[in-house]
């Protein structure tokens, strides 16, 4: 087949940047959690790390030798100083510098070692005193890491829970509880003088717990749903994570602290359960796991921080076989402990494309096929005139969930113009001419339609889709 100018031109485009694509992904993280007895040696776990497109591991200590075996691999690692070392971090700057002189400088900077966190949900630990204590420890490790000149190169944080915010819905409502309101200013000041983040771990999964309807379930798998209007701003958030972390964000900005970033320290789902638990699944773990970083790779952002992605860090990179509690928390692991994965949420460098999770409120995917040079009943799948930005997005998150949506990612050949509505019209029609081209395939909660008429973006959509599988099938 002759190739035509445009699809030439496109082709050389997507080429040159399909790289770029692949390390992009520097705001996916996972954390890596050791409370198991059948681990893989830290030098597999490097390996495997090295064949996905994560590029930061959050460790909740200080483990030399897995610090040692992401040594020369550009993996950021965030390593963590535990609650128990608290006290003494916070009373005895010495302590403070022998523990960046036992667990930071014999690494660094062969190990990309990017931030310490203090200690694990502190501010809701119910430990008054350990309250009190964690900014003294983060500012004496501060001090400790400027005397050996890293102070600008690695951050010192602390990781909290969601519950340190008294209101979080509507978004707009964000705010800090009052009863720990003073340390909660004196951290986020020494966040904010320091350019650290404030690392939050918001859990779409326990919102389900509580509020089991299917509704609830598909607002926090990113899957098509009715979406909740936030009254205040007249934002209608379309899943939970966005909401999460802008209420987040709105409790920081009420409290003087704009420039702060948000790091999503933690947040995942479980694929099995004990029989009376509401929500394991690995369709459900699959489905969040797997949209989420869709929604991440599609760099769109929360509505109060558009066009940016969060550092997201997945939870967990393993199961952890020796927690305490029921199944679900001994089951968040991507992978197994032989290498092998529990799920494929298209991590992986050689498919980046997972296979469809299961959903009844959305089509039913279709394994991608390279399309003819022209669809076979010239038909073509748009938007409904007058669809929301937050229905099309949530059409978008599904669907760059399911299949390869590369090409409107940045570097990508049809990323120009970035539109919530020009990306979800090429990956609503992408889904559409990759499917069996019937009605049900270009539904989206009835806010797309099927046209005979030829869209004036076609011809771009159509050579796109043709060389991104090309180039990635």
């Amino acid at each position: 087949m002759a190739i035509p100018p445009l699809a030439t031109l496109l082709f050389l485009v997507v080429l040159s940047q399909a790289s770029c694509f692949a390390n992009s992904q520097s705001f996916i993280g996972v954390n890596y959690g050791q409370v198991a007895d059948n681990l893989p040696q830290p030098s597999a776990t490097a390996k495997l790390l090295q064949s996905t497109s994560i590029e930061k591991v959050r460790l909740y200590g200080s483990d030399p030798a897995i610090i040692a075996a992401l040594a020369n691999t550009g993996i950021g690692i965030v390593i963590g100083a535990a609650n128990g070392d608290i006290p003494a971090l916070a009373n005895d700057p010495n302590f403070a510098k022998n523990w960046v002189n036992a667990n930071v400088v014999p690494f660094y900077p062969s190990s990309k070692i990017i931030l310490i966190t203090v200690g694990n949900e502190v501010m809701t630990s119910g430990d008054h005193t350990l309250m009190t204590q964690l900014l003294p420890a983060m500012q004496n490790l501060q001090n400790a890491l400027n005397a050996v000149s890293l102070g600008g190169k690695i951050k010192v944080s602390s990781v909290h829970s969601m519950a340190v915010l008294k209101s979080s819905e509507p978004p707009s409502s964000g705010s800090f509880d009052p009863s720990f309101s003073d340390e909660m200013k004196g951290i986020l000041g020494f966040n904010n003088a320091t350019g650290s983040p404030f690392a939050i771990n918001p859990y779409p999964y326990f919102a389900y717990r509580s509020d089991s309807r299917p509704e609830t379930l598909a607002f926090c798998l990113f899957q098509p749903n009715a979406g909740r209007l936030d009254t205040k701003t007249q934002i209608k958030y379309t899943n939970m994570f966005d909401a999460q972390v802008d209420a987040v964000r709105s409790a920081l900005n009420s409290f003087g602290f704009k420039n702060v970033e948000i790091v999503v320290a933690e947040t995942g789902w479980p694929y099995k359960g004990d029989s009376n638990e509401v929500g394991p699944s690995i369709e459900n773990a699959k489905a969040y796991n797997g949209n989420l970083i869709a929604h991440l790779r599609s760099m769109v952002g929360t509505p109060l921080m558009p066009g940016i992605s969060v550092d997201t860090y997945l939870f967990a990179l393993y199961d952890e076989d020796l927690k305490p509690g029921p199944t679900s928390e001994r089951t968040f692991g991507l992978f197994k402990s032989d290498l092998s994965m529990n799920y494929d949420v298209g991590l992986s460098k050689s498919s980046q494309t997972p296979a469809a999770p299961n959903t009844s409120a959305a089509p039913s995917p279709k394994t991608p096929a390279a399309p003819s040079p022209k669809p076979d009943n010239g038909t073509w799948c748009i938007p409904k005139d007058g669809v929301s930005d937050a229905q099309l997005q949530a059409n978008l998150d599904y669907v760059c969930g399911q299949i390869d949506c590369k090409p409107i990612q940045p570097g990508g050949a049809c990323f120009e113009p970035n539109t919530v509505a020009a990306h979800a019209a090429y990956a609503m029609n992408l889904f559409y001419q990759n499917s069996n081209r019937s009605p049900s395939d270009c539904n989206f909660s009835q806010s797309a339609t099927v046209s005979s008429n030829n869209p004036s973006w076609s011809e771009k959509i159509f050579f796109s889709i043709l060389f991104s599988v090309i180039l990635y099938t």
